[in-house]
């Protein structure tokens, strides 16, 4: 804590501080030379309000705040938005959560608890989220259960990117950048009229790097970048009631997984732990950014592939009610592979093959009726997963377990969901004179799986060495042997030790989200709020390579009760902007990765815990001292604790309860500190200075206080400079990023024999140029 203390005075010395969370537009970004908010307008509630007026917790940037500060993917947008935690699963899915609310699991196919959406159009799926942030006009980010309006699996909150519109006028511009590792960046949009009342634009972007990992055994790299975005937008003012929007986006994602560090070897087997030397002997991985290790000559990539369609329909039914119609389709196709062990031996080694089809309709009415807004409307959504992986442990004591003379034991685990979700809501808004205004909704969910899916042995000695365990299982029971299971047979017993050659079944849950809140205006740009809600998040599905039909059943859905009482306010003439606001969420039947006891021992599947909480509070200060400059200091606090008897394992094995335990992946301080400052030099040039420091206290990787799964506590800084056009047409600017080459880990986990960790990117510098007409 005292060093983050340290370098939050040194940055306040410096005369550059933060800027920038909760939405404030800060001016000394744009130029225009006053020392008042610009107040973003924001549809966190679906609909068009200034962000000072939204009674909730909202952190919202403008396209140019985010490219700015280089932010261009969801994991960036945790360095001005306090609260918001990113984990890297190593397994190509990334894991988002909010004020401690997140569920980690690697399946291609699980439900979030911070759900994204590209104009309000939704990505349920956290693996489509790779190429959301690109050419936009701001992004929103929404805290708390966010269930009336966005439905489930916003149980922690949702982010919105707004992509920047076409215009009636001529436009185009061009960002291009190169940074270490030869990484060149460069996107560039057009946009302009096609017909009287048609408007288009066409961005795209594309990257190429070269590795930012190095082996530390032999002369390789890996971590390239090959990334290709696009997006076109038709906006149609059909008629003078009638708005059509269209929206075409996709990416190609051809870059590298990122490899682990070993940290320690934990033998999967003990008794085997002689039959892996080579593991045991292997040199751990030394303590900076780049170092890793992973199988020679093994092409450890993606090759993925993401569309979506969006159509939007906005019809004026009356001068006070309006009927929106969003319809969406979205298709992923994914298939990498990845290396589990961070050494150069097959420890661990997976590959993933999945599909993902996702679409959506929405239909709502928005009506102002004197002092009522109300909001009615129904929803559809049908979501389809694919997932088939094929885990490799050729060199690990698995493999001395179960094929000790072949050594090539391999599982092929594949699951299967198809999701259809109903919902049907509403949402009042009620002012009371001036001062007050009543918030009420509700929104009921149907949600109806149908699931399939199991470990299937990858060869035929696989299949061998896994009758030989059952057939050891069965005959201590009493029970006769099993033929050996066939290459599509799932390797599976059941609770009576029978052989259970298939996994399939329904899962129907439903669920009623609310939220009721009252704000207060004491005074001009002064707002008090309080809001009451309960959220959900569906039940979920594992896809492992099991040995327990159990291990394969659905965890029940989980569900959160927040309440929040925070405030917003603009002081001594708009100089000062302050908010804050204190919460606490008590959760039900928190979806967990744990263990569940069966005849064959401890065995991995998705738990649920009982009972469990997260309080904690918010605020932040943003100053305009002098024309162009704006100083920010945000933090937050979570206090996560397990507050029912939950008797489980840790990740490496251990049983314990865990109750009073602290949430996984929370850290109980975030201080996100940003400054901009723009002045002229001359009559045609304006200077600019930036500065973003954000840092976290530690925390651990697993229920358990495990040692092994710590994660410490760490800050990164970033830097830019430049200069540019004083109309803001051109700008020339250079940056530094994690520039003291902070050394901290996003993740860090037991996987076979081995413990491994997943490093934050080193250092990184470079210039950027923009330039727009």
């Amino acid at each position: 804590m005292m060093k983050m203390l340290k370098t939050a005075l040194y940055l306040a010395g410096a005369a550059i501080l933060p800027h920038a969370a909760h939405g404030q537009a800060a001016p000394a970004d744009q130029g225009n030379g006053l020392n008042s908010v610009s107040d973003i307008v924001v549809t966190a509630q679906k609909r068009a309000q200034s962000l000072s007026t939204v009674p909730m917790s909202v952190t919202a940037l403008t396209g140019e705040q985010l490219a700015a500060r280089g932010i261009n993917d969801v994991q960036d947008l945790a360095k001005v938005t306090p609260g918001l935690n990113f984990v890297q699963s190593g397994s190509g899915v990334p894991v988002y959560s909010l004020r401690g609310v997140g569920f980690y699991d690697t399946a291609v196919g699980a439900r979030p608890t911070v759900s994204v959406y590209v104009d309000e159009a939704p990505l349920p799926f956290s693996v489509m989220t790779t190429g959301a942030a690109f050419d936009l006009e701001r992004v929103e980010v929404l805290k708390g259960p966010q269930g009336t309006l966005f439905g489930q699996n916003a149980t922690g909150g949702a982010i919105n990117y707004i992509a920047a519109k076409p215009r009636d006028e001529l436009g185009a511009g061009v960002t291009a950048s190169f940074a270490r590792f030869n990484t060149l960046d460069a996107q560039g949009y057009v946009t302009g009229p096609l017909a009287p009342g048609l408007n288009a634009r066409l961005a795209v972007r594309g990257v190429r790097g070269d590795g930012w990992q190095k082996s530390y055994t032999r002369n390789d790299s890996l971590g390239r970048q090959r990334m290709l975005q696009g997006r076109f937008l038709l906006d149609w003012q059909a008629s003078d009631r009638l708005r059509l929007s269209l929206n075409l986006n996709g990416f190609i994602d051809d870059g590298d997984m990122q490899a682990g560090q070993l940290l320690a070897v934990v033998p999967l087997f003990g008794a085997f732990a002689g039959t892996i030397p080579l593991v045991t002997n292997y040199p751990r991985a030394p303590q900076t950014p780049r170092a890793a290790d992973w199988n020679a000559n093994t092409p450890y990539r993606k090759d993925n592939s993401f569309y979506q369609a969006v159509l939007r329909g906005d019809y004026e039914l009356t001068d006070d009610i309006t009927l929106v119609s969003l319809n969406s389709y979205a298709h992923m196709s994914m298939d990498q592979r990845i290396d589990l062990d961070g050494t150069s031996l097959t420890n661990g080694d997976q590959s993933i093959r999945g599909r993902i089809s996702s679409f959506s309709t929405e239909e709502r009415l928005t009506g102002n009726f004197g002092p009522a807004t109300v909001i009615l409307g129904v929803n559809y959504a049908h979501d389809k997963t694919r997932e088939n992986a094929i885990w490799a442990t050729y060199y690990s004591t698995q493999n001395s377990f179960f094929t000790p003379l072949t050594n090539d034991v391999a599982a092929a685990p594949y699951g299967y969901q198809d999701f259809n979700t109903y919902a049907a809501f509403g949402n009042v808004d009620y002012d009371i004179g001036r001062l007050v205004t009543l918030h009420a909704g509700a929104r009921y969910t149907k949600a109806d799986l149908d699931y399939e899916g199991c470990g299937l042995p990858a060869n035929q000695n696989s299949a061998v060495g896994l009758t030989r365990l059952f057939n050891n299982i069965r005959a201590a029971a009493g029970l006769g042997p099993i033929p050996v299971i066939p290459m599509d047979g799932c390797s599976t017993l059941d609770a009576n030790l029978n052989y259970a050659s298939h996994i399939e079944g329904t899962f129907n849950e439903d669920s009623l989200s609310w939220r009721f809140g009252v704000d207060v205006k004491p005074a001009d740009r002064v707002l008090l709020y309080f809001n009451a809600s309960r959220g959900y998040k569906a039940g979920s599905v594992p896809v492992l390579s099991g040995t327990s039909v159990d291990q394969y059943l659905p965890v029940k859905q989980e569900s959160v009760l927040a309440l929040e009482a925070g405030f917003k306010a603009s002081l001594f003439g708009r100089l000062v902007d302050v908010t804050g606001a204190a919460f606490n969420y008590d959760y039900s039947d928190k979806q967990l990765q744990g263990r569940i006891i069966t005849l064959m021992g401890p065995l991995i599947a998705l738990v649920n815990v009982p009972k469990s909480r997260v309080r904690g509070f918010e605020g932040q200060v943003t100053v305009y001292p002098t024309n162009g400059l704006s100083l920010t200091a945000a933090a937050t606090y979570l206090d996560s604790k397990v507050t029912s008897d939950f008797i489980n394992y840790t990740i490496i094995g251990t049983r314990q309860n865990f109750k009073g335990n602290d949430f996984p992946y929370t850290p109980k301080w975030q201080v996100n500190l940003d400054g901009a400052y723009r002045f002229p030099i001359s009559s045609r040039l304006d200077a600019n200075l930036g500065v973003n420091y954000s840092y976290r206290t530690k925390t651990n990787a697993g229920f358990g206080n495990e040692p092994l799964l710590y994660m410490k506590d760490y800050g990164v800084l970033d830097l830019r400079a430049g200069f540019g056009g004083s109309d803001g047409r051109w700008q020339v600017s250079v940056f530094g990023r994690n520039v003291t080459n902070s050394y901290y880990w996003t993740n860090v986990a037991k996987l076979y024999d081995v413990v491994r960790r997943l490093a934050g990117q080193p250092a990184t510098y470079g210039i950027q140029f923009n330039w727009r007409f």
